[in-house]
């Protein structure tokens, strides 16, 4: 009977027969395209590797008429072959108003030649398209993309740019938009492999958490890729690909994305994939030329949503972030005094700058550093050069806090005491008398610190490590019993969190600014959400609350400041507030 189920199950594996339908049929009067191939020779991204491409231009392309969309394949070759036929399927929906004219940029991965041949060549494929970094967009974006515009007049608009991929190439594809969502909003993945290869099976995780970004993915899966009636569970070493797929989409409509998953009864093939690739296109191109934009999670407004430590539970999507001011050398460091003013540094010009309630940004004191606000509505400074920290009254009245301490990052509690870091930790006490903390070495590169608005605990970023600190504060004011309490996510390049300021909402959860945006951690230690950058280069480098009523969020990144309105509120630095109990 054993033998029998197995044996019917077997013959049911692959029971649909997926054949190409008219639009993937040529079809006589529709105008044809012409396919051209060329050779990409060795760039900086993958030194020494030569890439072959393709290039598909529709009959209605007209070099004099505004700039046409676009749309690159991985693996091109497979695209461009009998069995997936995409300059057929181009063709026709073209002729038929369903697809926009674009040119097609066909791209094969790279080979790196051996040097003999008693050697292997380096196939760069999963390096190429498995990796979740920046690399292979970069290629995109700096090598392929100007060398095809060289020759035809090509969109720079992301609405007007898609990405698709099989497989591997199904992550290269995502990872490619995940990283330049400012340049690519359309996404078409097919058996794509989102498994524990090379990182790409933390993606969903990383959805769920990032705050959204206006992105269109159409997910196509094989219920029996790598599935066999004796493991129902995926033959292969990194999970199973069609639970994945689910899995992604799951995370994607969670979050608010415009996504779509269709299941076959097909392995790892494109049988399916190149049956259903006409309709597929037609939605991820659909309503074009109306831009994709990000929206709230449908969810938000449905009984039984959690909105624990959600993105648009604290903040909304049509409002983003804001420049406050001009752009400077530097800024570090914004924080909020008693009449909502936002201050700031320029330490490059060496400027502390006053930003009133309308932005406009006045010079409020030479001497910049690292700035805090303590009791009094007194303005602390901390001037590493000098080696000192100084406070300021609201007239400009100065007065000695501490000397002899180099710091970068300094957070005043409530009774005056003062905390800093860089290098290492420490604290200025109430009579001024400055005291250093063993951490035993477990903190690499303390680069900020913040107090909980109940003043019981010293957070402490580490710039390097992917873990910042909790520290009790005791009676005395040192700060005891230490953990590495906050994990943060890391970016896929590098070896540094590049955590540089840190602040605390009323409700516990600890904000970072990091590399990767402002993480967000629960009470309780978790990243649970992660805030875009307001500009798509550089790190996040401060972070805090401002306003009247510190329901802003402010943030520092490449020489500018920027706001933006949050649901939660943060809690002034001169006060003590009780949270609540943490959620576990």
């Amino acid at each position: 009977m054993k033998l029998l189920l197995i044996v019917l199950l077997c013959a049911g594996v692959y029971a649909e027969d997926y054949v190409l339908g008219p639009d993937s049929q040529p079809q006589v009067g529709v105008p044809k395209g012409t396919v051209t191939k060329f050779k990409l020779e060795p760039g900086k991204f993958y030194p020494g590797t030569p890439h072959n491409y393709a290039i598909y231009v529709p009959a209605q392309y007209d070099a004099a008429a505004k700039p046409v969309p676009v749309m690159i394949f991985l693996d091109g070759s497979g695209s461009l072959g009998n069995g997936q036929r995409v300059p057929v399927v181009f063709d026709n929906l073209i002729a038929k108003h369903e697809l926009p004219p674009m040119i097609g940029i066909f791209v094969d991965p790279g080979v790196l030649p051996a040097l003999s041949d008693q050697a292997q060549s380096r196939y760069e494929r999963v390096f190429e398209y498995d990796s979740l970094s920046d690399r292979y967009s970069r290629f995109l974006l700096e090598e392929l993309i100007p060398e095809v515009a060289k020759k035809y007049n090509l969109s720079k608009d992301p609405n007007h740019r898609a990405l698709a991929g099989v497989s591997t190439g199904a992550v290269g594809a995502f990872a490619a938009a995940w990283n330049r969502p400012d340049q690519f909003h359309r996404v078409l993945s097919f058996i794509g492999t989102f498994v524990a290869m090379k990182g790409a099976d933390a993606i969903p995780a990383l959805i769920r958490r990032t705050e959204p970004k206006p992105i269109r993915i159409f997910l196509q899966a094989g219920k029996n890729d790598h599935i066999l009636p004796t493991q129902l569970y995926g033959t292969f070493f990194a999970g199973s690909w069609p639970v994945n797929n689910q899995v992604m989409l799951e995370a994607l409509e969670s979050a608010g994305y415009d996504a779509k998953l269709v299941l076959g009864d097909e392995g790892h093939n494109m049988k399916h994939g190149a049956a259903i690739l006409p309709d597929a296109l037609r939605w991820l191109w659909r309503d074009y030329p109306a831009p994709i934009l990000v929206k709230e999670p449908a969810g938000m407004s449905r009984e039984g949503w959690d909105s624990r430590s959600k993105v648009y539970s604290q903040f909304s999507a049509d409002k983003t972030w804001q420049k406050v001011g001009g752009t400077y050398k530097s800024v570090v460091t914004p924080v909020s005094g008693m009449n909502g003013s936002i201050y700031f540094s320029d330490t490059v010009a060496n400027h502390i700058y006053k930003a009133d309630a309308t932005g406009t940004v006045s010079l409020f004191k030479e001497g910049a550093g690292a700035l805090a606000f303590g009791p009094a509505g007194r303005l602390y400074v901390s001037q590493p050069g000098r080696k000192r920290i100084v406070s300021y009254g609201t007239s400009g009245d100065e007065k000695t806090v501490a000397l002899g301490v180099e710091a970068v990052s300094i957070a005043v509690a409530a009774n005056g005491v003062t905390y800093f870091a860089g290098p290492g930790i420490g604290y200025v006490d109430v009579s001024g008398k400055v005291h250093m903390v063993n951490t035993l070495g477990e903190l690499a590169q303390p680069s900020a610190v913040a107090i909980s608005p109940d003043q019981a605990m010293l957070i402490v970023a580490d710039k390097q490590s992917r873990f910042s600190w909790s520290f009790q504060i005791a009676k005395d004011g040192a700060p005891v019993n230490g953990e590495p309490f906050f994990r943060l996510e890391m970016p896929e390049s590098g070896w540094m969190s590049g955590a540089m300021g840190v602040t605390e909402d009323s409700i516990g959860q600890v904000y970072f600014a990091t590399a990767l945006g402002v993480q967000v951690c629960e009470a309780n230690g978790r990243t649970a959400m992660i805030l875009n950058a307001p500009e798509q280069f550089g790190a996040v480098s401060s972070v805090a609350f401002g306003g009247k009523d510190f329901d802003w969020l402010l943030v520092a990144q490449g020489g500018k400041l920027f706001r933006r309105p949050v649901k939660i509120n943060g809690v002034a630095p001169w006060t003590a507030a009780k949270l609540p109990r943490p959620q576990l």
